[in-house]
This record gives structure tokens, C-alpha cells and sequence, in this order.
């Protein structure tokens, strides 16, 4: 529901991001999606590709697991917000500019005049994810997909991290799907917890149900 937050755990190889990216219309080429999804009262499985990026630019965000591989090393941080912004008609030019400025300021980026001009092997990981989640929240997206956000970063830096997106989360009312295996983040962050294992979910509660009720035996 709008404000929660749904998280998928399991084993690596158990299908918790190609489940993720399935719901973005972004499971690698040559998988089979069946079944439905529904977003919003409408099923995105079979949407024309036209039809399906403007769903998944506009209405679902996403953050990626790996914020470097996830931004153009030949291009500044600023230039790739700014060009998302014009792709979306939602600003142009010189506005483009001071919006993806505004966008960095808004997750805490401090100095993020410099950080927009800075490559992004020239920033810290922690603000290259800061950076990944301004992207994803331009539009003001209904949902967010965030892939093992964590991942990569320091304890101290997953904290900042987590606090902002529930900061975030509560400024749009916006719905997070989150993939991880980080069962402090889970207890710490999350409404609901799907359990998946060797591709299949095993397991469907609340975060008090799954760690003091499990039902499986993984």
C-alpha cells in the first residue's frame, strides 16, 4: 500500500532482483514473465515497450544495487539528471540544471553545486547512491524499487542511507519494494517481508511474523 514498504529476502541466486526488476518491465532478454502484475489497477506484463517506459519513468522508480555501474562514467552527475528531466518534459536548459542541483541538495548531498559538476568516479560511493536516488525520485514516482541499496557502503553510510529513504518515503507517500538480505535493515525498515528460495517465495508475512513465526524451514 501507498507509504508501506515490501521487502523480498532470500540467498543470492534465489530471484529476489530478477523478481524486482520483472515488476520495472527489466528482466534480462530472453526470460518469460507470466502472470500478472498490477500496478496501479492496470496488469504492466505484456505493455508495449513505449507504453511500459513511460510507466516505469514516471510512475516506479528505481535504485540499483550498484550506483556506479548504474551512472554514465563519461557524463556528470548533473548532466544525467538534468537529461532524465528533459526526456520527461519535466524541465529544460538552465532549469534542467538548478532542478538536478535542487534534486541533490534534497538527499543530502552537501555541496551539491560541485557534486552535479563532478564525475562519478570523483564522489564517494555513498553519494553516488544519493545521487542514484535523486534520479529516481524526479519524477515523483508511486513506487520505488530499491535493489540492495546497501550493498556497498559502510555501516555508518547504510544508516544515513536508510534514514533517507524513509525520510523520503514519507515526503511522497510513495510505496518501496526492497531487495536485500540484510535482516537488521529488514527489522529496522520494512511492513512486510516476502521469503524467497530457489526461485520460488516460501514465505508471505509481516517483518514480527517471519522473524518469530517462520513457517519454512530455510
Amino acid at each position: 500500500a501507498a507509504g508501506e514498504t515490501f521487502v523480498i529476502i532470500g540467498e543470492s541466486g534465489s530471484g529476489k532482483s530478477l523478481t524486482g526488476m520483472a515488476i520495472a518491465g527489466l528482466a534480462p532478454e530472453g526470460a518469460r514473465v507470466g502472470g500478472a502484475i498490477r500496478f496501479d489497477g492496470q496488469d504492466v506484463v505484456g505493455l508495449p515497450d513505449a507504453r511500459m517506459r513511460r510507466v516505469r519513468g514516471r510512475e516506479i522508480g528505481i535504485v540499483y544495487q550498484d550506483p556506479l555501474g548504474a551512472l554514465n562514467p563519461v557524463h556528470t552527475v548533473g548532466d544525467q539528471i538534468a537529461e532524465a528531466l528533459r526526456v520527461h518534459g519535466l524541465a529544460r536548459g538552465r532549469e534542467a540544471m538548478a532542478r538536478a542541483v535542487a534534486l541533490l541538495e534534497r538527499v543530502r548531498i552537501p555541496d551539491p553545486a560541485r557534486v552535479a559538476r563532478s564525475y562519478p568516479h570523483q564522489i564517494s560511493g555513498g553519494m553516488r547512491q544519493r545521487a542514484g536516488i535523486a534520479m529516481a525520485l524526479l519524477t515523483g514516482p508511486k513506487l520505488l524499487l530499491a535493489d540492495e541499496p546497501t550493498t556497498a557502503l559502510d555501516v555508518t553510510m547504510e544508516a544515513q542511507i536508510i534514514n533517507l529513504l524513509r525520510e523520503l518515503q514519507s515526503d511522497l507517500e510513495a510505496t518501496i519494494v526492497l531487495v536485500s538480505h540484510n535482516l537488521g535493515l529488514i527489522a529496522e525498515l520494512c511492513d512486510d517481508v516476502g521469503v524467497m528460495y530457489a526461485g520460488e517465495v516460501v514465505g508471505v508475512g509481516t517483518v514480527h511474523e517471519i522473524f518469530h513465526n517462520a513457517q519454512h524451514p530455510y
